[in-house]
């Protein structure tokens, strides 16, 4: 089997550093960035240990090596979650800017490509087992780097004024990441407003059929203009259209021409029939 992520791993993340010393010294696979030996994790997975801070790793992509261009991959960082209000919690969100600023890496009003059916697998497998170890899992909005050619996302666990991440949580991620697969029959979508962990994109994402891309909070839609928007649509392939928390979102002009509007009901629940075809699909407006 062709391995279809590549794990980079930060030296200076505290997060992954501890998921990496569960798993201990893989064995490599001959094949080296950077002078790093990319070492083979599991089945689907393949590990790379970095010695900078990864919201700054820019264009890492490039550095892969010659032979792997045009190789299906993704790029999954573990990484400590920093909140304001220091939350215990575990969260999974694309990469990019949507707006003027990047502060923490990438370019403003840059995304990086997104996987939307790997990572709502993981936020799935997350929100399956994390809140019976105290952890409850949410995405978050699109929101940092670092900018990659390559679809990415951070699997992140906060944990507030804790000297060090949390034995259980960093088992999970552990136990999750190297075997995580896809999710199939799901629709696609961006999902447009919301508070920063777009709450209501998370509770879809685990209770119907829908796997999202990129994430764009109601905040970041202050800022927003039709090429930004038209990024985010870009940035989800194969996308179906546009979802939208509330109706005042969908009212912003720059989403016009974008893509369809989607209703929440528009993708069945996990567990019943299987989500209809293309040609059978009501229309759900433009």
């Amino acid at each position: 089997m062709e391995p279809t992520s590549l794990v980079v791993v930060s030296e200076r993340d505290p997060v992954a550093t501890a998921v990496r010393e569960r798993w201990g010294v893989p064995p490599s696979t001959g094949e080296f960035v950077d002078g790093a030996p990319i070492r083979r994790l599991s089945e689907g997975a393949l590990l790379l240990g970095r010695p900078v801070h990864h919201i700054h790793d820019e264009r890492l992509d490039l550095r892969l090596p010659s032979g792997w261009v045009g190789r299906p991959l993704t790029f999954i960082f573990p990484s400590i979650h920093r909140s304001e209000r220091n939350v215990d919690c575990l969260t999974v969100h694309p990469l990019g800017n949507p707006g003027a600023g990047a502060e923490v890496g990438g370019r403003p009003r840059t995304y990086t490509p997104t996987d939307p059916p790997r990572m709502t697998a993981m936020l799935r497998a997350l929100a399956e087992r994390g809140p019976s170890l105290g952890w409850p899992a949410t995405f978050e909005a699109t929101h940092h780097g670092p900018e990659l050619g390559r679809p990415a996302f951070f699997v992140e666990i906060g944990y507030g004024d804790l000297p060090a991440p949390p034995e259980a949580a960093v088992r999970l991620l552990a136990d999750t990441i190297p075997v995580v697969e896809p999710s199939s029959g799901d629709r696609v979508a961006v999902g447009v407003g919301g508070g920063h962990y777009v709450p209501h994109f998370t509770e879809l994402a685990v209770e119907r059929r829908w796997s999202f891309g990129h994430l764009l909070s109601r905040h970041a839609l202050a800022g927003l203009d039709r090429a930004s928007a038209r990024g985010a649509w870009e940035g989800t392939p194969r996308a179906e259209g546009v979802l939208f928390a509330r109706a005042e979102d969908a009212e912003n002009p720059v989403w016009n021409g974008t893509g369809p509007r989607l209703r929440d009901g528009d993708a069945p629940r996990r567990g019943t029939a299987e989500a209809p075809t293309s040609a059978s699909r009501p229309a759900s407006g433009t």
